[in-house]
Order: C-alpha cells, then structure tokens, then sequence
C-alpha cells in the first residue's frame, strides 16, 4: 500500500496542531510546530481565508493524517460508520481508534503510531496468542495483546524512549509482564484526539 513517506512535522504545521508523529520530539521545544507555528511553505506567514467546505476539508485531512490512514481507507471507515447504530462521527472515531497501531501506541508499547504501525507489520505482537501483522487489524473487546518472546528485549528498548502517558480507561495495560487488554469500545469522552468528528460527517454529507 502507498504511504506518505515526507517530512512528516509538515502535516503538523498545515493542520496547526500537534499530530505526534514523531515520538518524544513533539513533547520538546524542538518541535517544529512549536518553533514555527505557521503553515510550511513560500506562504506559510501568509492570511489565509478558510471557506466552510476548506474548514471541513481540513477536518478531515487532519484525522486522516493523525491516525495515518489514506484517503480510500478513511472512506470506507466512514461508510462502515454510516451503517452502525449511533451517533455516525462517534462510530467513525471508535473504528479509528480500535486499530491495533492505534491501540499499540496508546498502551504505550510504541512512541508514535508512525512507530507502533511497523512493529506491527514486523510481526511483534500476538492478540490472544495469534501473530498479527496488519495494522489495520481492528480490536474488539477482550482482545488481549501479547508480546512475541523473541520481540521482548526490543519492544522494551521502543517502551523506554516512549514518553510516559496515561493509558485510556478502555485499556488496561501490564508494563511488567508487557501485556495489553481492550476492555470495552472507547465512548467519545475518552477519545483524546483533536478532531471535531461532526465536521467529517458534514464534509461527507455535502
């Protein structure tokens, strides 16, 4: 599959938020986004007027960058959304975060999603004892998630540089034995991302 290969500290400055695809860089005052916080490019400093279907568009380029998924796959989250019961922007973010780079990177086990996603598809993890290497994978209750024996040593060295967070409530997590459980699907309080989901639905819906 294709993937954006760029400099990825310019998805953070065309967006104007943080999108922590660097690990613990983004914590420091190295982070570009902190030392240039305007868009990349000529005319980056420039006034830039946000149309309502731009505002939109820009909503969903940001989700879409955040979670690091591409344009075909982020619309066939949101039609798989459309088709659940509930509300269709909630639906479209638990879809999201139930991704097992996702849950790999908010149990802690990796820096960044960008991260979490290779050691996934590099076969380090078991969900309930079954190797899984599709990033895509998405979790459901119950799941638990291991650590291959063999991967053990280096998934410790990717715990060490991880910046310390706190693990959702929907996630439980032993950092001794390295063993990660889904407990429930996230509700919509518990989702810390910085996207405001009912502007995706319109952009969808226009």
């Amino acid at each position: 599959m294709a993937r954006y290969t760029g400099p990825v500290c310019r998805l953070c400055r065309a967006e104007g938020v943080k999108l922590f695809l660097k690990g613990s860089k983004c914590n420091t005052s190295k982070c570009p986004i902190v030392r240039r916080a305007y868009r990349p490019g000529q005319h980056g400093q420039a006034r830039h007027k946000v149309s309502e279907y731009g505002l939109r568009l820009r909503e969903k380029q940001k989700a879409r960058r955040f979670y690091g998924v591409l344009e075909k796959q982020f619309a066939s989250y949101y039609d798989l959304a459309t088709r659940k019961a509930g509300v269709t922007g909630e639906r479209l973010l638990q879809l999201l975060e139930t991704r097992m780079d996702n849950v790999i990177h908010r149990l802690g086990f990796a820096p960044s999603r960008p991260a979490a996603r290779q050691m996934v598809k590099h076969g380090h993890f078991l969900v309930n004892g079954r190797r899984v290497d599709i990033p895509s994978y998405r979790l459901r209750p119950g799941d638990k998630i291991t650590i291959k024996e063999k991967s053990g040593d280096f998934v410790k060295l990717q715990l060490a540089a991880t910046p310390t967070s706190k693990v959702p409530t929907w996630l439980t997590v032993d950092p001794v034995a390295m063993v990660g459980t889904m407990n429930a699907l996230p509700a919509r309080e518990e989702i810390d991302a910085p996207i405001r989901e009912q502007l995706i639905v319109e952009y969808y819906s226009r």
